[in-house]
């Protein structure tokens, strides 16, 4: 319990470390593209502030999984993940491809971590505002417009229990309207790095899996409801396998904050499986 408690400490003097580090560069540089309706520049800077912490982190492993579609570095997407925790972004960091985020707009008023996301980009989102809601789909479109994909979390906040939440419209209606793909990522593993409302990190191997995009094409408002229902239902139906791979490489948090429920035990992930832990583009 010691060693996970003085663990949990380095991590999260590495985090400010890091983050306190990068901020004046992501300061620079969005002064430099803040017109851009991209952010592809800036966001590189937050990807690589995910990846940086991460790697240096002694508890946290993480692998991606699957084929990124051979376009994405050219053509937009909406991308959606489902939510497990609040280490998703850093797993996801780890996707070789450019990204513009939607976020709650509470995480833009926290020190440092919003400041970095303001200056990286990010898109945010005062759920249950209609003006907010109407702002933020304006701007992702303007962003899937000028060829970049857009990162979206459809459950809407973090699972409790790590059970997949209902699906709500909004990704879907904007890749409709965008005439866009959709291309759904499912993530396991994350909430034993940091399970909702817990204080502290666990040692855990999180995986993001790819999965295969959705076309939209001749699509109406109408496909809205299917279009949600065939992309939850792509990431559900991979959820069970990834969890019986990775959950016995995950232990929970220290009892210093609050705790999950120990996982299932399962199979560690096969050796001969494709994983991605070097930085992917630039």
């Amino acid at each position: 319990m010691k060693k996970h408690a003085l663990l949990g400490l380095y991590t999260y003097a590495e985090f400010a470390t890091v983050l306190v580090a990068m901020l004046p560069i992501m300061a620079a540089v969005h002064a430099k593209y803040k017109h851009d309706p991209t952010q592809r520049v800036p966001g590189r800077w937050m990807r690589r502030l995910g990846r940086t912490a991460s790697r240096l982190s002694p508890i946290w492993k993480f692998t991606i999984e699957g084929e990124a579609p051979a376009d994405i570095r050219t053509r937009p997407y909406v991308v959606i993940a489902n939510h497990e925790s609040q280490a998703d972004p850093f797993l996801l960091s780890f996707l070789p491809w450019d990204m513009r985020w939607v976020a709650k707009q509470e995480i833009f008023e926290q020190p440092l971590t919003g400041w970095a996301m303001r200056l990286c980009g990010d898109i945010p989102l005062r759920r249950g505002d209609g003006e907010s809601v109407r702002t933020m789909m304006d701007e992702c479109k303007r962003a899937l417009a000028g060829g970049i994909p857009i990162m979206m979390f459809p459950e809407g906040t973090r699972s409790k229990d790590g059970e997949l939440l209902a699906f709500r419209d909004g990704a879907f209606r904007l890749a409709i309207e965008a005439g866009v793909p959709v291309l759904p990522v499912a993530i396991t593993g994350t909430r034993q790095m940091r399970p909702k409302h817990s204080k502290w990190f666990g040692k855990a191997h999180a995986c993001a899996k790819i999965l295969e995009p959705i076309a939209t094409a001749g699509m109406t408002l109408e496909d809205v409801a299917a279009l949600r229902d065939r992309a939850r239902d792509a990431i559900a139906s991979e959820l069970s396998d990834l969890r019986a791979r990775y959950a016995s490489a995950s232990e929970p948090p220290t009892p210093l904050g609050s705790q999950p429920e120990p996982t299932q035990a399962g199979a560690l992930a096969r050796e001969h499986e494709r994983t991605w832990v070097t930085t992917p583009g630039p």
